[in-house]
């Protein structure tokens, strides 16, 4: 495993996170708890040492997992999770007020909940689970954080921007006031790359990649009559005619493997890996066999500029979570 630096709190985390919404069994179907440790598990003696999760995954189910891994390991494992909207509005919306998201109450609550989910007596990174930066004029939320912090109740603060809106936490990266942004990146969206990437390296703010496969579709896995089973939130997701999108995008991807990546998931997460201001990168994991395959990319080879052209070729704008 290689490890990175985590922006200006210069942790050396594992470039390869686990992401843990899966393992909270809400809108995903198939978790089963033993699995999701025996996985928990694998991925530290993987090297993994930073894992992220949220409170409202599983509400509290997966803090309580992977609080029961940490707890049992003795290696040093980084813990971040999420303050989710009072609101339940997910990604923000362009009216939303941060009173109505993130009241300093609301803020302190559901941290006390999920230090009580993980039984730990501090979270490594506390971030607000949405954000947009008109918010920056009001400041009560980053009291609330700051209060938390002098408590030695959290460590770090960041924030998870919406869904495809990089640039909508472009002033609050600028500001310094935040650690730590989580973002969707990956080869359909390129987005990032524009402003919010090299906006962060400048000001040393770390970088969490989320949705490297892009819920699965940058698997190769996802064919036009995949079928997912009730109550899997995917089946929303790929709703319609989008499976049948997907395969028109992922065809020609699959010509691009080779040498430099034997398979699309492999070529997604180097993809990420490549971008200098990302810090980690966080695929959903839920089996041994996630971990295994995820893991194994952190070699500390590099794609080449020539394959990383190729790939700018492939960006696709899209928004599947509407």
């Amino acid at each position: 495993m290689q490890y990175r630096r985590l922006g200006r709190m210069g942790w050396q985390v594992s470039e390869i996170g686990f992401g843990a919404w899966g393992i909270g069994r809400s809108f995903w179907v198939g978790a089963e708890d033993k699995e999701s440790l025996s996985a928990l598990h694998a991925a530290v003696d993987a090297g993994v040492n930073f894992i992220d999760t949220a409170l409202v995954y599983g509400d509290g189910h997966s803090e309580t997992l992977v609080g029961q891994v940490v707890r049992e390991r003795k290696e040093r494992i980084y813990v971040a999770t999420k303050v989710p909207p009072l609101n339940e509005h997910w990604p923000a919306l362009p009216g939303d007020r941060t009173s109505d998201c993130f009241p300093p109450d609301h803020i302190i609550a559901s941290t006390e909940q999920s230090l009580k989910s993980l039984k730990l007596d501090c979270v490594d990174l506390q971030q607000l689970h949405v954000w947009r930066d008109g918010w920056m004029e009001d400041q009560r939320w980053l009291e609330a954080l700051h209060t938390l912090k002098q408590q030695g109740k959290v460590r770090a603060i960041g924030v998870s921007v919406n869904d495809h809106e990089p640039e909508t936490a472009l002033k609050l990266v600028t500001s310094g006031v935040i650690d730590t942004v989580q973002v969707i990146y990956n080869i359909f969206d390129q987005a990032p790359n524009d402003a919010l990437l090299p906006a962060c390296r400048k000001h040393d703010v770390g970088v969490l990649a989320r949705c490297p496969f892009d819920e699965g579709a940058l698997t190769g896995a996802i064919a036009a009559d995949t079928a997912f089973p009730p109550g899997d939130w995917r089946h929303s997701y790929f709703k319609d005619d989008r499976k049948s999108q997907v395969v028109t995008h992922v065809e020609p991807l699959k010509r691009l493997l080779g040498s430099e990546s034997k398979t699309l998931p492999e070529l997604a997460l180097r993809y990420c890996l490549a971008h200098p201001a990302v810090s980690t990168v966080i695929p959903g994991m839920r089996t041994r066999k996630h971990v295994t395959s995820n893991c194994s990319v952190s070699d500390g080879r590099k794609l080449s500029d020539g394959l990383l052209a190729k790939l700018k070729q492939h960006a696709w704008k899209k928004n599947f979570y509407d």
